[in-house]
Formats: structure tokens, sequence, C-alpha cells
């Protein structure tokens, strides 16, 4: 079992990914794309071109861990990088509960 704070940060990796990916690739890409490190208390979140499948990936006291939700019926509302410049909110966003 784990549990999230409620003070948790949660980034978004706005372009999609290819959801073969596993936790290293992942892990890589936060590293190098989002310029962030994946050992940090914060939830990582990625979707598919489809909107339909969520990665999160997070690491815990023990490693890494990898969910996975697909949804049957709807699509996630995934923000997408507007423009070619880069600002700091482009690389992450935080979520409100």
């Amino acid at each position: 079992m784990f549990r999230l704070g409620g003070d948790l940060q949660v980034y978004l990796h706005r372009e999609p990914i290819d959801f073969r990916a596993g936790i290293n690739s992942l892990a890589v890409l936060v590293q190098e794309t989002m310029a962030l490190d994946p050992f940090t208390p914060a939830v990582f979140a990625f979707c598919n071109r489809r909107c339909d499948r969520m990665k999160l990936l997070f690491f815990d006291r023990s490693g890494f861990v990898l969910v996975l939700k697909r949804l049957t019926e709807d699509k996630f509302r995934w923000p997408r990088r507007q423009g070619g410049g880069r600002h700091a909110d482009d690389r992450a966003i935080a979520l409100d509960p």
C-alpha cells in the first residue's frame, strides 16, 4: 500500500508518449525532457496520443511505482504545448485537488 500526501506536487508531461515505455524510460524522460529529478517526492503524469490512458510515476521509499489508468468511455483533458517557446510552466503544471 502507498499513500500520497496532500501537499504532493503533480507534474504533467504535455506531449503524448509511447505507452510501451516502462519505469526506466519514464524516469529518463523526467530527467532529460522535463529537467526534473524523478526521485523527488512528486508524481509525474503521462498520457497517450488518444488521451484515454494515463501513467503515473513516483518514487516511494522502496522504489518506483508505476500506475496505469485506462478510461473506457471518456478521455482525459490534457493540455498541449502551444507555440515553440519554452517557459517554466511548459515543463510542468501543478494540479489542484
